[in-house]
């Protein structure tokens, strides 16, 4: 029998436990297992239990509850002796083996001690992991909440701190991020916590994201507190403003972040002193007063004007033959037009990690240097031309070859990723008017417009084939443990239809759980896809989420022709007719609906063969159209990637 504190207060034998009622003899238990080993006064106890309205009686209400909380233990064969009557007070023995929190303590000791790093982050998950939910949620005492509560959460939260400061020193910044951003919203207070997301983020190449939870947590200070983010706060944001690189050794802290440049010092280099081993990147400039932490010279997160480096896309898998194609396009001889690739394709389906990855791989052949722009915003909008006109501008002056046509700086071709291009008038008037430049453009539509004005490729993505789904697994859980189960970890790129989104949502999942077995994760997302291909904590890793954006920026009407040809009984179809839809017009106008759809992603393939939906995307139809489907065993997704005949030849 062991008592589980770390959690509902619960007593348990080898698998199974009783979680506590809410009671008196609970709050008394709880109040005794917080000071293990050690005499817990009388007026102590009473607090616990009464808080400051004792009764008259309640010294003597005390010694009944005593009697009550050993017939308990009495009725789960604990003896009585477990609760030890000594002058003053009440003592409980325990040991690592009866008690959790002591042995959380004691692996926490240990690991402090530890010979290397990764005994120490072994330790430290092994103790992390007996905390079991909310703390003492069935302890119905306000002192316990409000004094013990805090001070016991406080210890996991220095424990779970330092593991997260292992995992970045290491380099294992992409599996640490789930982690880090529950820890940042469930403790907002725990500054540390938005410190690490966002020296995560930055460092995994998502230097929007970091720069926005840097301005998150800067106007929370602000609002709530009016202070501004502490000083190692500060000296991140700088870090990242003049492109360092983060990554540290393990210590006793957190890794060292750079020093901030002394008064007068430019605090980031221009352009033209970047090393060529460097993906700058631009980020729009938004309304708000420069910060008054950084010295003037530098533009604040929330106005950033300046290159940042983009690292390699961590974990990228597959691609080759795209990589290759690509990059020969862009690195050829200088024509007389400037160089351009639109890559396009379903939501979900891996452009931007494809363009940064392809882009980082040939950085040699653009001494001008090689940026990347998103063209959304964090809240789905759309930047304008003329606002990623200014952000371009804000790199300074370039010489030949400049993507945005200026003059007098330092000479050699640029090469520009427009990311999430909503429309070809989105970036039509950024395009370089100088030969010798380069341009990727991702984006859900096919931007056959742009092209047939500006000439350029276009570079339609598919899904990964089952090869390269395996390996995105094995990259990401290690060889060991695909190994072990190889069907099942086949079967789960098919649910997830081989889309690179959907197979990191599931692989995060189970880094999460490394108890969880592959063939039950593939179970549990069968049963209802694709809405559990998700992560609660983070709404952009989010299969339907990602889908119902890809929606929203297409006119009502076509979704809801989508939402009906994706409830059909065919995957393939030659037209709106033939998908099950009648009386949907003449056929001249049906056929521009579903040519419109397969712009937008939602559609593939097309004259003279029929058009396609993939399995995913008509599991998602069904579910807005109420009919979650027939199939919930995953069979459709299974359909869907059967072969050259399929809905996964997206």
């Amino acid at each position: 029998m062991r008592f589980q504190l770390l959690g509902p207060l619960s007593i348990a034998d080898g698998e199974n436990a009783v979680v506590l009622q809410p009671s008196k003899p609970t709050s008394l238990l709880a109040a005794l297992l917080s000071h293990p080993n050690t005499v817990v006064a009388t007026g102590y106890l009473l607090r616990a239990l009464w808080d400051d309205e004792q009764p008259a009686t309640a010294r003597a209400a005390l010694q009944t509850c005593v009697l009550r909380l050993r017939r308990i233990f009495s009725k789960y064969g604990i003896a009585d002796s477990a609760i030890e009557a000594v002058p003053g007070g009440y003592r409980m023995p325990a040991d690592a083996g009866t008690l959790d929190l002591v042995h959380f303590r004691e692996l926490v000791g240990r690991s402090r001690q530890a010979a290397d790093v990764e005994s120490e982050l072994y330790l430290l998950k092994e103790a992390l992991a007996l905390w079991q939910g909310p703390l003492l949620a069935n302890v119905s005492s306000q002192m316990l909440h409000r004094d013990e509560v805090p001070r016991l959460t406080e210890e996991r939260l220095r424990a779970l701190e330092r593991a997260c400061d292992i995992e970045l020193a290491l380099g294992r910044c992409r599996q640490v991020l789930v982690e880090l951003w529950e820890a940042a919203r469930t403790h907002p207070g725990h500054e540390r916590f938005s410190e690490q997301l966002i020296e995560a983020l930055y460092r995994t190449g998502r230097q929007a994201e970091a720069f926005a939870e840097y301005r998150r947590v800067k106007t929370r200070l602000k609002e709530e507190l009016g202070v501004d983010p502490g000083p190692s706060l500060q000296r991140l944001e700088l870090s990242i403003l003049r492109g360092d690189d983060l990554g540290g050794s393990v210590g006793n802290g957190p890794p060292a972040l750079p020093a901030a440049p002394p008064p007068g010092a430019p605090a980031v280099p221009p352009s033209a002193e970047l090393p060529s081993a460097e993906l700058p990147s631009v980020q729009l400039p938004s309304a708000g007063p420069p910060s008054a932490a950084v010295p003037e010279a530098v533009p604040s997160a929330a106005a950033l004007t300046v290159p940042v480096p983009v690292r390699p896309v961590s974990c990228f898998t597959g691609r080759a033959a795209d990589c290759e194609s690509i990059g020969e396009r862009l690195t050829r001889e200088q024509a007389a037009a400037p160089d351009l690739v639109v890559v396009t394709g379903a939501p979900g389906i891996g452009k931007t990690a494809l363009a940064l990855h392809t882009a980082h791989g040939i950085r040699g052949s653009f001494p001008g240097g090689v940026f990347v722009l998103p063209m959304v915003r964090g809240d789905g909008s759309a930047v304008t031309a003329d606002e990623a006109h200014e952000a371009l501008d804000a790199l300074g002056p370039a010489g030949a070859g400049d993507p945005v046509g200026a003059s007098g700086g330092p000479a050699g071709r640029r090469l520009i990723v427009f990311d999430d291009v909503t429309a070809a008038d989105q970036v039509r008037p950024l395009l370089p008017a100088a030969a010798g430049s380069a341009v990727i453009v991702t984006s859900r539509r096919g931007l056959a417009g742009l092209v047939a004005t500006h000439g350029g490729h276009v570079h339609r993505l598919g899904t990964f084939r089952a090869e390269e789904s395996r390996q995105l697994l094995v990259n990401t859980l290690g060889a060991q443990r695909v190994e072990a189960e190889p069907e099942a970890a086949d079967r789960l790129a098919v649910l997830c239809g081989h889309f690179p989104l959907s197979l990191r949502i599931a692989a995060a999942r189970l880094l999460t759980r490394p108890t969880l077995r592959i063939a039950d994760c593939a179970d549990w997302l069968a049963e209802d896809l694709p809405v559990r291909l998700a992560l609660a904590d983070d709404p952009r890793m989010s299969v339907p989420n990602i889908f119902q954006e890809a929606l929203d920026r297409i006119e009502p009407r076509l979704a809801e022709v989508f939402v009906r040809v994706g409830s059909g009984e065919s995957a393939a179809f030659t037209g709106l007719d033939d998908a099950g839809i009648t009386g949907a017009g003449p056929p001249a106008a049906t056929e521009q609906i579903l040519e419109q759809l397969a712009d937008a992603g939602l559609l593939e393939e097309g004259p003279p063969g029929p058009y396609r939906m993939h399995g995913l995307l008509r599991c998602f139809a069904r579910r807005l159209s109420g009919d979650p489907g027939r199939d919930p065993g995953g069979g459709e997704a299974h359909r869907a990637a059967d072969g050259k005949g399929s809905a996964a030849r997206l």
